[in-house]
């Protein structure tokens, strides 16, 4: 039987040790033979310091690496630890072995980065020569900001107190290159806005720097939907990705005509792939890959019947992941035991998941991966000799005694667009009395759990156009409230005077 192909881009790991520092990036090859590669830098508090990880860069045509912004357990804007910039030596290194594994220029390379990946962006590509640069809300005086905002990652990257001249160093790094000069003809994607709290510190004083630029291009996005600085991003990726594809093609979105069709689809790739194989990360001795014991091997399961179970001792989370693509991180219980589903039915086809844990220090395991194929219909079959699958609900069961897990949402779908003011709420909660779900610290309102563990919420007004933020929890038979789901999603076409939620 053929099966439809994966969704996503294969993604091959890989630590890069030719600098001071050991660098961990992940790659994944371009779509028929593009020659251009997209780098990518990480904001905080992404998975695995890892950025736009979550499938976000599957349509983009070019090469894509990531660098993973993760030093002796900090982040650095990948510049410095106490100061010495040998860590961004390395940071650079990695771009340039990849780049020139590739058989490519400075010229055949896009910077990309949101926050302190925008600032990481900005720097590398007017310090580097690098022909593209798109930073989305990017942070000019680092210094200042990592001292208000994160002083863990202040004190790993100014060293111990915090010296104010070494704030004020770091702080002049990205406005003194602008000032400069430096790399007057790279095309230049600044994308800002009013609403984020930092553009009139951060952003706006320093934009009259760029006068002297060929090809400055400034994004002023203002709408009332945006709320904060990381919503500014969120409603600008559709943009943000065609110009992303235009400069892959090989034109910059100006007046004039750069170069198109910039495909080789039979290149030869023997450099890359033995730098890809030659920085192939070594086993992980600490973390122990963890255990899957569900779907076995080789299932054949229902789209909307997949769940995950399996071991991990030592391990505080695992995480899961399908060619590339962020699917999910399932904390691990005290006895080694972790589970995970998906919140929506899994396409027709064939898939091949990967599991990493994960430590307390950050340190992670090799993958270990299950492929299993999904039908439509209500099958329970298995892999052969495997034993027969639980059902939907059996999978999603509580186990008594042990905490209450966030409850599954069904629809709307994370970041989906809903069109009209009626939203409907569907999910399932094992083992809970009822589901609530709050927006802004406020009590939107709650549903009975079903017997089979599934519920349904309908809020009864017009929701307001643009996008939400609802917590989802569920609450058991004594009262125990389980972790939130966060669900963000917009609506569209709603009428005037539609609320934003019920209060």
């Amino acid at each position: 039987m053929s099966t439809a192909p994966p969704k996503g881009r294969r993604l091959i790991h890989g630590i890069d040790r030719s600098g001071a520092h050991p660098v961990e990036y992940r790659f994944a090859h371009a779509k028929s033979g593009n020659r251009h590669l997209v780098v990518v830098f990480a904001n905080f508090g992404v998975t695995d310091d890892y950025g736009w990880s979550n499938g976000v860069f599957d349509p983009v045509r070019a090469n894509v690496l990531w660098i993973r912004d993760r030093f002796h357990g900090m982040n650095s804007y990948y510049l410095c630890r106490d100061m010495d910039f040998s860590l961004e030596q390395s940071v650079a290194a990695v771009i340039g072995n990849v780049m020139r594994s590739l058989d490519l220029t400075p010229d055949d390379v896009t910077l990309w980065g949101g926050s302190k990946g925008g600032s990481a962006a900005l720097y590398f590509g007017l310090r580097y020569g690098f022909r593209n640069i798109v930073s989305i809300v990017p942070q000019f005086l680092i210094g200042t900001y990592v001292r208000t905002k994160h002083p863990k990652v202040a004190r790993f990257m100014l060293g111990e107190g915090v010296p104010e001249q070494n704030v004020r160093a770091v702080d002049a790094l990205l406005p003194d290159l602008v000032r400069s000069g430096a790399n007057r003809g790279a095309n230049i994607y600044l994308l800002s806005s009013p609403q984020d709290e930092q553009y009139p510190e951060q952003v706006e004083p320093f934009l009259g720097l760029f006068q002297g630029y060929d090809n400055f291009n400034f994004i002023f996005s203002e709408s009332p939907f945006i709320t904060d600085h990381t919503q500014v991003t969120r409603r600008n990726v559709p943009v943000l990705m065609g110009i992303v594809n235009c400069l892959a093609d090989g034109l910059a979105p100006r007046l004039g005509f750069v170069r198109n069709g910039y495909e080789q689809p039979e290149r030869d790739t023997a450099a890359i792939d033995a730098y890809l194989s030659a920085n192939s990360p070594e086993p992980a001795g600490r973390v122990a890959p963890p255990v899957v014991t569900v779907p076995a091997s080789g299932a054949r399961l229902p789209r909307d019947g997949v769940s995950f179970q399996g071991t991990a001792p030592g391990a505080v989370r695992v995480s899961l992941w399908e060619n590339g693509k962020f699917l999910g991180s399932p904390p691990v219980a005290p006895d080694g035991t972790w589970s995970w589903r998906l919140s929506k039915p899994w396409s027709k086809g064939g898939h091949t998941v990967k599991a990493v844990a994960w430590n307390a220090a950050k340190e992670h395991s090799r993958g270990t991966e299950v492929r299993f194929l999904t039908e439509d219909g209500d099958l329970a079959g298995t892999a052969p000799g495997a034993p027969a699958r639980p059902g939907l609900q059996a999978a999603a069961r509580h186990v008594p005694g042990q905490p209450l897990r966030a409850p599954q949402v069904t629809t709307p779908e994370c970041y989906e667009q809903v069109m009209g003011s009626a939203v409907r709420f569907t999910g399932s909660a094992g083992g809970a009395a009822q589901v609530g779900f709050r927006a802004e610290g406020t009590l939107l309102g709650t549903c009975p759990v079903a017997a089979d563990g599934r519920w349904t919420w309908d809020a009864g007004w017009a929701w307001q156009e643009g996008m939400h933020t609802v917590e989802v929890f569920a609450v058991d038979a004594v009262g125990a409230e389980s972790p939130a789901t966060l669900l963000p999603f917009a609506v569209l076409n709603a009428p005037a005077g539609a609320r934003p939620f019920g209060h």
